[in-house]
């Protein structure tokens, strides 16, 4: 049964809030909230007021306490999360959001400020790409400006700031680009048409043109050098692509003799490993990854050999038992 008492403040809030009497209103539901606050249409009601008065922190406090009244009470998701988005705080946003809709996926206006939200996410990092682009660029580092425009192309191609930017940063870079190809060597070149190749998805023929870099810098005795890890490196990427797993083991094998701790090259050879069921390899690989500090491996990294390292040591241990038994 309902708080009579409280109910009748609810009311006289109610009243107020009509005559948009803000303040008046958050008496009443506070004191209601008071005798039960157990019950979500008061703090509801009440972070309806505090927005108004854009009061948004207020907002957002009876928000949660009206998440935390009922659960199931999506009005309270939808209160928290207005007012997470007024304070630009659009990532816990986008999780109020995503958890009012788990409660229920067809709410109309959670799913409209989620689309609302992301949009306005999406359009702080093509401005923050831009701003990057332009001191980027300003430092004379244009290789990395137009690294990072193409970064806000994939996110709003068309959008006229990046154009203008382009336009501006794209003759230099071609220009730089074109008199760094002029200088390179022979062998340099076989690499450069790889990168080429493997960004086209002609990943066959990229293995070709790696394969030339990698037997020319044996022959000039740099099969230990920069370049070498690198053609390496990108020729593993390739064969992995078309599941030549063996070439994969290979390659990695090849880039760890020259850096040991390259954190790529142990996970491509753990997946390859694994490809080929050989487990216990895989296993060690992970592990090693996981053995090494966490800000040289990354959260991407670190929870990608995580989840393997479950799921290899289950495999091992089954194989142990059928293997005893």
């Amino acid at each position: 049964m309902p708080n009579a008492q409280a109910e009748a403040l609810k009311g006289q809030g109610n009243q107020f809030f009509k005559t948009g009497k803000y303040a008046e209103a958050i008496e009443k539901y506070k004191a209601a909230t008071a005798l039960d606050a157990s019950v979500p249409a008061y703090w509801s009601n009440m972070a309806a007021c505090y927005e108004k008065l854009s009061k948004f922190d207020e907002m957002e406090e009876a928000g949660r306490s009206c998440i935390k009244a009922d659960r199931s009470f999506v009005k309270g998701y939808f209160r928290l999360a207005t007012a997470q988005k007024a304070k630009n705080n659009l990532a816990d946003c986008i999780k109020t959001l995503e958890s009012g809709l788990a409660v229920q996926s067809s709410n109309p206006d959670l799913k409209k400020m989620k689309k609302d939200v992301t949009e306005l996410q999406r359009a702080e990092q093509v401005a923050g790409y831009c701003g990057t682009a332009k001191e980027q660029a300003q430092n004379g580092d244009v290789g990395a400006a137009m690294k990072t425009l193409e970064l806000a192309s994939r996110l709003d191609a068309g959008n006229k700031d990046i154009d203008a930017l382009m336009s501006k940063i794209k003759p230099k870079w071609e220009a730089q680009e074109k008199k760094r190809k002029a200088g390179l060597s022979a062998t340099e070149k076989h690499k450069e048409k790889g990168d080429e190749l493997y960004k086209d998805a002609k990943f066959e023929e990229a293995v070709a043109e790696y394969t030339k870099c990698i037997d020319a810098l044996k022959k000039e005795g740099k099969a230990m050098s920069e370049l070498a890890l690198k053609a390496y490196s990108n020729r593993a990427a390739c064969n992995k692509q078309i599941s030549h797993f063996d070439g994969t083991i290979e390659d990695c094998t090849a880039v760890l003799e020259i850096d040991p701790e390259n954190v790529k090259a142990l996970i491509r050879r753990a997946q390859a490993f694994e490809g080929v069921e050989r487990y216990r390899f895989a296993l060690q690989d992970v592990k090693s990854v996981l053995a090494m500090p966490y800000h040289k491996v990354g959260k991407a990294n670190f929870d990608l050999c995580n989840g393997m390292q479950h799921r290899l040591q289950r495999t091992v241990d089954q194989l142990k038992k059928m293997s005893s038994s």
